[in-house]
């Protein structure tokens, strides 16, 4: 069986895949770094950087093939990881996200928050996004889960914060990436994800040469967290 890279989505950490990871069959080697990490939230912010330092890690650790699973910012640095180092990557989850560029008007977005919370040193101008990240059914049926992300996103340093908008903000297209690879792909998403939707998961299936689709049902763009056992059983076919 592989190793797994699992990369958390944005604005949260490792934590993210607790759920995913005890429901893993066959008991993977699973690796699960969080980003940026002290190492590169000093330094300039890319996607890039973080998916060298997550490459380092794995080579550091004696895995030379894994499969990778990224959700949301996850997702971009997977796709960075697998132009840059395609020799590592065996197989591919790409969870609530895509392959295409920010529009102007979202990377402006970012920029600003970006701004505000090195402004204030506070992460207050990202601890709405649970009412967005969290799909409607979540939101009105498991108010634990919404506590649970609110309480992760309040716990993120504010350098780490930034660091991520910036590096997400300046992200390019990387749709003829996933185009090229010849391995498995699996592209989740969760049904009601109003972030990555539906249309951005059938662009990547589109592209890539052997995806399958998996839509998850009652669920927002932290798939991971609001149905960890499909998001598990996705990981688990390319794992086997």
């Amino acid at each position: 069986m592989s190793a797994l890279l699992l990369l958390h989505g944005f604005p949260l950490d490792h934590r993210m895949w607790s759920g995913v990871q005890s429901l893993l069959p066959g008991a993977p080697r699973v690796v699960v770094p969080d980003l940026p990490g002290d190492a590169l939230v000093q330094g300039e912010p890319t996607l890039e950087a973080a998916a060298d330092m997550a490459a380092e890690q794995l080579r550091a650790a004696g895995i030379d093939r894994v499969v990778v699973g990224g959700l949301s910012m996850g997702g971009y640095v997977a796709l960075a990881l697998l132009e840059r180092h395609p020799d590592l990557v065996t197989g591919l989850a790409l969870i609530d996200t895509k392959s295409t560029a920010d529009t102007p008007e979202a990377q402006a977005n970012r920029l600003r928050i970006a701004d505000e919370v090195e402004r204030t040193g506070s992460v207050d101008p990202v601890r709405p996004m649970s009412g967005v990240l969290l799909g409607q059914t979540t939101r009105t049926v498991r108010p634990d889960v919404t506590a649970l992300v609110d309480r992760w996103i309040g716990e993120q340093s504010p350098a780490a914060v930034t660091w991520c908008q910036r590096a997400m903000a300046a992200r390019p297209d990387r749709t003829e990436v996933l185009r090229a690879f010849d391995g498995p792909v699996r592209v989740v998403v969760g049904d009601e994800d109003t972030v990555t939707p539906v249309a951005a998961a059938d662009h990547m299936v589109e592209a890539a040469r052997h995806a399958r689709l998996v839509v998850i049902p009652h669920a927002g763009h932290l798939t991971a967290i609001e149905d960890p056992a499909g998001v598990a059983s996705a990981l688990a076919g390319l794992l086997a």
